[in-house]
Parts: C-alpha cells; sequence; structure tokens
C-alpha cells in the first residue's frame, strides 16, 4: 500500500517544511519557470548539437552532415513548436523526442570528442531532464485545458514504467540507425530503417500519449479524475460531496486508483460514496465498478495538488 509519514513532513505548494514547520526550503522549480527553461534549454540544444556536427562533418562526407542537419532540424522543429504551443499533446512530443537528442550527442562525442560534441552532451542531458520534469508536465497539460480548471498531472504507474521505457529504447534505437545509415549512403537499408522508425514513431506515440493525459482536474463544481489507463469511465466528485483531502497514511482502507504508484499518494474522502469504474481487463472485459467512501491518488506533486485543492475552497488535512 502506498504511504506517506505525514507526522514527519508536511508538504504545501512547492515546498517542504521540516517536522517542527520552520523555515520552507524551496525545492523545484515552478511550472511557469520550467517551461521556460525548457525553451531556453532547446535553442541551446539546437547550437550545441549544430557546431557537434559540423565538426563532426569536417573530414567526412557532406551526406554526413546533411542527412544529420536535417534530423536535427525536425526534431528542433517539433520541440520548439510544443513548447510554444503546450498541450498534453505536446507533452507527449517533448518526451519523446528530445530524451533522443541524448545518445545523438553520445555519437558525436564517440566521433569526434571535441568542445562542441562535449557541449552538446551536457546540455542535452539537461533538456531531457526538464522534459521529464513533473512542473515541466503540469506547464503543459495546463496550456490545453478548457475555462476554470486546473491540471494536476498523475504519476505513472510503476509496472507499466519498465514497458514504457523499453518501447521507447526500441523506437530511439531504430530511429538513430536510420539517421547513421542514410548518413554512410547506405540508401536502401537506411530507408527500410526510417520507414520502419516511422511506423514505429506512431505506434509509440499513440500509447505513450495516454499517459500525458492523466490527471486530476479541480474546477469549479468539485474534482474530477480523467485517467483512461486506470479508469474505464471518468470519476467525478462535487465539492459538496468533498469530506478531506489529504497525504495517505500507510494503515488506509481507501480504494487504490493510483495504479499503483510509487511515491506519497493523495487521499480523497467523501461524504457520500461514489462509485468508480476500473478500466478493462483480461480477467475483467467490462471493467469493475466500485463503491468507494474514500480513494487514493498519486498527482505528480502531491504538495502542489494539496495547495491547488485548498486554494479551490476544498477541506484540505
Amino acid at each position: 500500500m502506498l504511504a506517506t509519514r505525514a507526522c514527519q513532513i508536511r508538504w504545501l505548494g512547492d515546498h517542504e517544511f521540516d517536522k517542527s514547520g520552520a523555515v520552507p526550503v524551496n525545492l523545484t522549480l515552478t511550472p511557469r519557470s520550467s517551461l521556460w527553461t525548457l525553451r531556453i534549454s532547446i535553442l541551446a540544444l539546437a547550437i550545441a548539437m549544430s557546431g557537434a556536427i559540423s565538426s563532426v562533418g569536417e573530414h567526412r562526407p557532406t551526406t554526413v552532415v546533411v542527412v544529420a542537419t536535417s534530423a536535427l532540424a525536425v526534431m528542433i522543429g517539433a520541440a520548439m513548436v510544443s513548447v510554444v504551443v503546450p498541450s498534453a499533446l505536446a507533452l507527449t512530443v517533448v518526451r519523446i523526442v528530445l530524451p533522443g537528442a541524448v545518445p545523438a550527442a553520445a555519437i558525436t562525442l564517440a566521433l569526434d570528442g571535441g568542445p562542441w560534441s562535449v557541449a552538446a552532451l551536457g546540455v542535452t542531458v539537461l533538456t531531457a531532464a526538464v522534459a521529464l520534469g513533473a512542473e515541466t508536465g503540469e506547464a503543459m497539460v495546463q496550456g490545453s485545458a478548457y475555462g476554470d480548471e486546473r491540471r494536476l498531472p498523475l504519476k505513472v504507474p510503476a509496472a507499466l514504467l519498465l514497458p514504457i521505457v523499453i518501447s521507447w529504447l526500441v523506437w530511439c534505437a531504430l530511429t538513430l540507425t536510420a539517421v547513421v545509415l542514410l548518413s554512410a549512403s547506405q540508401w536502401i537499408t537506411g530507408t527500410i530503417a526510417f520507414a520502419l522508425a516511422v511506423l514505429l514513431t506512431l505506434a509509440v506515440f499513440g500509447r505513450l500519449h495516454r499517459f500525458s493525459r492523466r490527471w486530476l482536474v479541480i474546477v469549479p463544481a468539485g474534482v474530477v479524475v480523467h485517467d483512461d489507463v486506470v479508469l474505464g469511465e471518468t470519476l467525478m466528485v462535487q465539492s459538496p460531496n468533498v469530506r478531506m483531502c489529504r497525504l495517505a497514511l500507510a494503515d488506509t482502507g481507501a480504494a487504490d486508483l493510483t495504479g499503483p504508484s510509487a511515491g506519497h499518494a493523495l487521499e480523497v474522502t467523501v461524504n457520500e460514496m461514489v462509485t468508480g469504474v476500473l478500466a478493462p481487463a483480461r480477467a475483467q472485459p467490462k471493467g469493475k465498478a466500485m463503491h468507494m467512501q474514500s480513494f487514493l491518488l498519486a498527482p505528480t506533486r502531491p504538495g502542489r495538488a494539496l495547495r491547488a485543492l485548498a486554494d479551490a475552497k476544498l477541506p484540505v488535512g
């Protein structure tokens, strides 16, 4: 069962307080500053990778520079459009594309080893880390919110992390292989690899985009859990029915709607039971309905979620 030691650590917004309630320590960037950091990092990545590619191509055929630069332009273009117009769809794009720049930079470092390649590797690691950060996720999904609603992303279920990583690694390896083969003028095998990479991109994007669309949503009427990975139907709880929102304790008997996910969980207790429907599974193809007096959620930043719930005048303890 997910648990937290609420008696030792108290979370509020972007800060962590010690158990005495003393001076708060700022732990993370805010969603807005994280998004701007990502925008600046992408520009730095474009400059550093361009320099690294030019350095690698100094003593190699022109094809190497042309193909690698074209691939970089596609990556940077997709990333820049995504961060300029943030949305859940854009979040999926940056989280698939930008981490792929890390092995690309590592290849330039192995081929050249010059200062541009070293800089490119450092910048790509930083950019990927920011793109994968919880604050960036919150800023991006809020960009596609409707009206007066606050979207708070949910953590990926722990059991699904490994399949996600493996599918992305296969996609990244195939994509880079296609770029390398085309750079080496291996047109037939390179074209085949490229075609396979495009097909795999469509499949991987569709699967991973589901995880960018999992939110705890705070609206004037109450709270909504939008999660088609764990739930078969959207769960809605009106404000008058919310009794308490708090960090879950180890001995809670609340229904687990986290996946389950690792780390701190948020417990929502209601006055009158609500019905949640779990997503269809092999053993239960129509899903499973549960009548719940309380349930667990796993926002990527539980403290910020509690602060948002308190700002919405919902009871927080």
